[in-house]
């Protein structure tokens, strides 16, 4: 079987997500997943939540490049991509994936700053006297 290729985003990061058949390697941005997440154990369980649903964590190799944000919403953009490529790769996986909510962009980003504010909505400090 080829390559699957899925695209996955949250925030302003995207990652890029190739997945083959084979024996569960998993390489993001060419390192592992420990090097690239260190000890963030919570975003590591995200980023694996999809393979350990439908039980391809031994049965499938992924290759991904993610960039723009920070590690977190890169690691959500991929646990998007991932979900994506399985549905692809099996059609059965969408049952399993879609009720989770795993195969929907979170589509929430940060509300662009207005003039004469100091943030999005944040207000200067207001003076009576």
């Amino acid at each position: 079987m080829a390559k699957i290729y899925a695209t996955g985003k949250r925030k302003t990061a995207i990652a890029k997500v190739w997945l083959t058949p084979g024996s569960g390697k998993l390489s993001i941005n060419e390192t592992n997943l420990n090097d690239w997440l260190g000890g963030h154990e919570a975003i590591k369980m995200k980023v694996m939540q999809p393979l350990l649903l439908t039980k391809q964590e031994k049965s499938v190799d992924i290759v991904a490049v993610a960039f723009g944000s920070g590690y977190s919403a890169q690691a959500e953009a991929l646990r998007h991509g991932i979900s994506k490529a399985l549905a692809l790769y099996d059609v059965n996986f969408r049952a399993i994936l879609k009720p989770k909510g795993l195969l929907t962009r979170d589509s929430r980003v940060v509300e662009r700053k207005k003039y004469g504010k100091r943030k999005a909505r944040r207000s200067p400090q207001f003076s009576k006297r």
